[in-house]
């Protein structure tokens, strides 16, 4: 079996529901759509290493962008590839993987195709749209990082450079803001009739970020026009990712080709962009789409799913031997052959930092990240580290400082109204849950033993 891995970046899981994706929907229609599968993290950077080793974030300390994948951590891409599967990475996203582990983990990385642009600039640098990352549309054809790697993987794919069994990763920028994009998709969704997002006033006893966000980035001077832009926006850039995964899945043998098609995070656009702390559920629930030649089609799985089990999947699917007691994913091909079943009692997601942590806090002082930037360094208490668990029923998150959060998921699905004064009695089961999970996960026990006396040269050092 060969592998396609396409991973856009920030779709939110909703967006794929609503924005036009008619590749998506054929690859759901011959594989399994999972409709509650959970992110670990709402960052890039962790949620991408923790999709690779199978860790918790809090295992390691992968909750930066810039503690990455070590050399002797799990490692799904070298796991496989010492399993005897090809890999080859189209483009590069050099945000998950430490020095020296991509040329560790692939066989091929890079660009046959070079981009052309690899930054947006704001059509008007002072205006509200700007401020909430639209930069509008923009000039086509566009040569950008995501259309050179598609045409990178393209020419492996068409050229049969790339021996059997294969894996061909395929992460994409898009539909990370700014919110830009050519025509014919910057025209494609209506306006007047794309939903609107959930502002952060909307919502009842929501966390403190949201509204600190608002203020920092102005988005009160936002009309429901200029929102609607936005959302219409975001979502040509979700039917140009799906154009292109179209081209890719023409060019693969489905009855030999398991594509796995799922992003690190989701986007929140009542806030705009994302949060360190943020454990909203438009963050966090991923668009997991898998489809595998020998399993069922056309189902949707309610199942909870968490993103660690994506290794112990692909190593199952590959016929490689997952790594014994070092990671913490339960693997899915069950749920492909059979949607109904069971998987997992809840879902785990973290953030934030803790005081010792503010020297590794994010950094990036330009462009449109640095007020996000700047708020989370004068106030740290709004990014410090939380937890969120996830039932069928409930949503808890707990909150280093500030409030608690309860959310009711069956009548509240949005999770707008904070209950965690209402249901002492649900908050207390919840709080146990995260404290049994914290404890169980705590940390790895590596699988090579230390003699306990080893032989020592005795005396001065010199």
């Amino acid at each position: 079996m060969n592998f396609l891995v396409f991973m856009p970046d920030q779709l939110r899981f909703d967006a794929t529901l609503h924005a036009s994706t008619p590749s998506l929907d054929a690859l759901a229609a011959s594989g399994t759509r999972f409709t509650s599968a959970y992110s670990q993290h709402s960052v890039c950077s962790p949620s991408r290493v923790s999709m690779l080793t199978g860790w918790y974030p809090h295992v390691a300390g992968h909750r930066t962008l810039t503690n990455l994948l070590k050399p002797w951590e799990p490692n799904l891409l070298a796991l496989l590839r010492d399993a005897g599967v090809f890999l080859a990475w189209a483009g590069h996203r050099g945000d998950a993987m430490a020095v020296g582990v991509t040329e560790a983990s692939t066989d091929f990385c890079g660009f046959t195709v070079k981009p052309e642009v690899l930054v947006e600039e704001p059509y008007h640098s002072s205006s509200a749209l700007a401020d909430a990352y639209h930069f509008g549309p923009r000039p086509s054809p566009t040569l950008d990082f995501d259309e050179a790697a598609v045409r990178t993987a393209e020419e492996l794919l068409a050229g049969g450079r790339l021996p059997e069994p294969w894996l061909l990763f395929v992460p994409l920028v898009f539909p990370h803001p700014p919110f830009t994009v050519e025509e014919p998709w910057y025209s494609m969704h209506d306006r007047s009739s794309v939903p609107m997002p959930v502002r952060p006033e909307t919502g009842s006893g929501k966390a403190a970020h949201l509204a600190a966000l608002a203020d920092g980035y102005g988005t009160a001077r936002l009309s429901p026009d200029d929102w609607a832009e936005i959302v219409a926006t975001y979502y040509g850039m979700v039917s140009r990712v799906d154009a292109q995964l179209g081209r890719l899945l023409s060019l693969v043998d489905g009855e030999r080709t398991a594509t796995f098609f799922f992003t690190d995070h989701g986007e929140d656009h009542g806030a705009v962009e994302k949060w360190p702390a943020g454990l909203d559920d438009c963050l966090l629930r991923n668009p997991l789409v898998v489809s595998a030649p020998g399993f069922a089609s056309g189902q949707t799985c309610g199942s909870l799913v968490e993103m660690v089990d994506l290794l112990p999947t692909l190593l199952e699917l590959a016929g490689a031997p997952a790594p014994a007691h070092s990671h913490f994913g339960r693997s899915l091909v069950p749920l492909l052959a059979d949607g109904s079943m069971p998987h997992r009692e809840a879902a785990f997601s973290e953030g934030g930092f803790g005081d010792r942590d503010r020297d590794r806090m994010e950094r990036v002082p330009f462009g449109h990240y640095k007020a996000k930037i700047q708020l989370q360094m004068d106030r740290p208490d709004l990014v410090a580290r939380c937890t969120s668990v996830r039932t069928h029923e409930w949503t808890y998150v707990h909150r280093a400082t500030g409030a608690h959060e309860l959310y009711d998921r069956i009548g509240d699905p949005r999770e707008l109204t904070n209950l965690v004064d209402a249901r002492p009695d649900v908050v207390a089961a919840m709080q146990s849950r995260v404290l049994d999970w914290l404890v169980e996960t705590s940390d790895v026990i590596p699988p090579d033993e230390d003699p306990r006396f080893p032989r020592i040269p005795q005396g001065w050092r010199t």
